[in-house]
């Protein structure tokens, strides 16, 4: 009884966190206009939907397994989850095309679980095979 008490008063909190951030955000003219905007033009052209939002759709048949391959080369002990190595290549895909300034780190740190630690040229080399798969580079 007290985990679903402790539940519920968890999912409330991060309703009310939630809903107060988003209020934060609208109220501000900068945040409106950079929200605002991005949807608009988003929904205007079929092609911008994925680089407004930064992160591409999750791949499926022959492009998951590029990617997972990709991942894979670089240390085989990445793709035991495949569901977590596509899903932080996809995170890594938005730091690329966010401008992230560090790119390579930014790779080896996001790459860097399950007991597997990642240097920079690792990282390097993963960028390498998501630009060839999930984020070619526009």
């Amino acid at each position: 009884m007290r985990i679903r008490t402790t539940t519920a008063a968890v999912a409330a909190i991060l309703a009310v966190t939630v809903g107060c951030s988003s209020d934060n955000g609208s109220d501000s003219k900068a945040g409106t206009t950079k929200s605002s905007a991005p949807e608009a033009s988003s929904a205007a052209d079929d092609s911008s939907p994925t680089k407004d939002v930064g992160m591409p759709p999750e791949p499926t048949g022959t492009e998951r397994a590029a990617v997972l391959a990709a991942i894979h080369d670089v240390n085989g002990n990445l793709t035991h989850d495949e569901d977590k190595a596509l899903d932080v290549a996809r995170n890594q895909c938005a730091a690329l095309d966010g401008g992230a300034t560090n790119p390579d780190h930014s790779a080896a740190q996001r790459f860097s679980y399950d007991g597997v630690t990642l240097t920079d040229d690792d990282g390097s080399h993963i960028n390498s095979g998501l630009r060839k798969t999930l984020c070619p580079d526009s």
